[in-house]
């Protein structure tokens, strides 16, 4: 009988990792919601208002993640300090819970909540 060491392979769906990230998100300063990228995901989030990884896009390649975010930020924040914020925060949030290096974190700014905005 052969000493074999593998036990098994574990497998992570993009979707787990949509939804870790977009929580990620949601818990950085600034960001005040996820965004729809195209009409389509508009749709689906008339059908969906609690659907989980709204806002996220990922790709997984030769062992790395991407992720693209799509955010609304608080007006009156510097943008470019609450991107940042959220490309270290997913980074970080991803590379604890899943053990995977996270190769990108592009955050996609589609709008910008005003004070006054109830929606």
């Amino acid at each position: 009988m052969a000493d074999d060491k593998k036990q098994g392979r574990i497998e992570i769906s993009p979707q787990t990792i949509a939804t870790i990230a977009g929580d990620a998100v949601l818990r950085c300063y600034g960001v005040v919601g996820m965004a729809s990228k195209n009409l389509l995901d508009e749709i689906a989030d008339r059908f969906q208002p609690e659907r989980w990884g709204r806002g996220v896009d990922v790709l997984v390649r030769d062992g790395q993640i991407v992720v693209d975010l799509y955010v609304v930020v608080q007006y009156g924040t510097r943008v470019s300090e609450v991107a940042h914020g959220v490309m270290h925060g997913v980074k970080y949030a991803l590379e604890q819970a899943l053990g995977i290096p996270v190769a990108e974190v592009n955050v996609h700014v589609q709008g910008l909540r005003m004070p006054n905005d109830n929606a």
